[in-house]
């Protein structure tokens, strides 16, 4: 069972419509506790970093939601989500993340409209589980006016370039993030979706759930 983080700042039925598509059963998550009954986690997101993470401490997710990614379970950031995996974001003043993935989150540089919105083409930089079957330079539905810039580059599996080449998929372990939608970037998005829904049902396979 996948489950869908509900702290008011996500396209939730999109997600849960697309898992759905491709044959996946996902819950809605409403509160803190529904953790227990999930393998694996999207934390989906649209709006600004520090409403995000003030929705979550007020939905008391934080704690749990990193104690639920460190313990191994599939967990995957969309958008806002992703950028929250972070450990600071820089949209209206300094604000601490999740501190999942080691980084920050930057605004794109002055001369590009932002939001960055539309499809872009991803090159694929390393094989991740969460990519199989995706051609390179598939294309993806972004929306974002910024972007994450990860500690460490090996955390970085794929890119889109908009004047700046950003991070459009990182992952590490089990934690990976999509800048894009995937939801609504049919057919790839949900190849993406499906080779997580995968990855989940591998780990309730092997844990016995």
């Amino acid at each position: 069972m996948i489950g869908i983080v509900d702290y008011g700042r996500g396209n939730l039925r999109s997600v849960e419509k697309a898992l759905e598509k491709v044959s996946f059963e996902a819950m809605i998550m409403t509160a803190p506790q529904d953790l227990q009954n999930v393998d694996g986690v999207i934390l989906p997101g649209v709006g600004a970093f520090a409403d995000a993470m003030n929705a979550l401490k007020r939905g008391e997710w934080i704690e749990p939601i990193i104690e639920f990614a460190r313990s191994g379970r599939p967990f995957l950031g969309i958008c806002l989500g992703m950028q929250v995996l972070f450990e600071v974001g820089e949209e209206h003043g300094e604000h601490a993340g999740l501190g999942l993935l080691s980084g920050r989150v930057i605004k794109f540089p002055t001369g590009r409209k932002v939001p960055h919105m539309g499809w872009n083409s991803v090159s694929l930089l390393q094989p991740s589980r969460l990519v199989e079957g995706i051609p390179n330079e598939s294309f993806f539905y972004f929306v974002h006016s910024y972007y994450a810039l990860p500690e460490n580059s090996k955390d970085i599996l794929g890119t889109s370039d908009y004047g700046v080449v950003f991070p459009a998929i990182v992952g590490k372990d089990n934690v990976w993030g999509a800048q894009f939608h995937p939801e609504k970037s049919s057919p790839w998005g949900l190849q993406l979706l499906s080779n997580f829904g995968r990855l989940v049902n591998e780990y309730a396979a092997l844990s016995g759930n």
